[in-house]
């Protein structure tokens, strides 16, 4: 498990609206059994709902999405499957909208 891979949500009612999940947790915090997830909504549910700075608009895997950081949760490990991707490449965006929740900066 790596921080900024995605995965499906294993949850059959939620991933209609949250269809993927990133994990965003640092790789150093590996030894306990959960992991810090962020969902990845679908952007069509949440047009007139998503704050600049706090939630990100991505498009991934052809769809567009929002990354929900006000709804990041953690999640067992157990329920993590194998990655389909990554958001690496979004990683101080990522940092940079949980700074803003934190921090309002």
């Amino acid at each position: 498990m790596a921080q900024f891979d995605v995965y499906k949500n294993p949850s059959k009612t939620s991933s209609k609206f949250y269809p993927f999940i990133v994990d965003i947790q640092n790789d150093y915090i590996s030894d306990i059994d959960t992991r810090i997830v962020i969902p990845l909504g679908k952007a069509e549910n949440f047009k007139n709902q998503i704050m600049q700075r706090l939630q990100l608009e991505i498009h991934y895997e052809d769809q567009d999405l929002v990354l929900m950081t006000p709804q990041i949760a953690s999640i067992s490990k157990k329920l993590l499957k194998a990655p389909i991707g990554s958001l690496g490449h979004l990683r101080q965006e990522i940092i940079d909208a949980l700074d803003f929740a934190i921090t309002g900066i």
